[in-house]
């Protein structure tokens, strides 16, 4: 079994792609907390190459990760090729899930994919120190929730919020 270190990161390719870049310039910038070992890093899966090879490709990703992301923008709920692919891996495999709202909101809400609505994840609006914060700290609850089997949408209180000055 492979060392799951990489956090898997899934978003519209064609309309989200600035805030997925953003968030890997995060990483690279040594004056941000913001931290991840990038499971995209593995390997590319590229647009020319055939459904069933881009979905090899993705699932050697998942072999190696222990926390997923989804960004979630306006159109994400309608990609069903590999968008919906990836969320359903994600909760077969059990990984911990940031759903990270581009739109601002601090809770799941009409944008959401269909499959991933009644799935154990937290919600969050994009920003570095809240995705930090979700980072450092969902995959510990998540983990209690699943063991006492607990389900659906999670977000942070205000307090949260208030104490990471947002």
């Amino acid at each position: 079994m492979a060392y799951r270190n990489k956090t898997y990161i899934a978003f519209d390719g064609d309309k989200d792609m600035s805030y997925y870049r953003l968030m890997t310039a995060w990483s690279a910038n040594e004056r941000f907390d913001f931290e991840f070992h990038n499971a995209h890093d593995l390997n590319t899966a590229r647009d020319t190459s055939q459904e069933e090879s881009i979905k090899r490709q993705l699932s050697e990703r998942f072999a190696n990760t222990k926390l997923f992301i989804i960004l979630i923008g306006e159109s994400t709920r309608y990609l069903t090729k590999f968008v919906r692919w990836e969320i359903e891996t994600a909760i077969r495999l059990g990984l911990p899930i940031i759903a990270v709202n581009l739109n601002g909101q601090r809770s799941i809400d009409e944008l959401c994919p269909p499959s991933l609505k009644s799935a154990l994840a937290i919600y969050v609006p994009f920003g570095e120190k809240i995705i930090t914060y979700a980072l450092n700290n969902w995959p510990g609850s998540h983990d209690a929730y699943m063991k006492s089997g607990e389900t659906g949408p999670y977000h942070f209180n205000d307090s949260v919020y208030t104490s990471l000055g947002l």
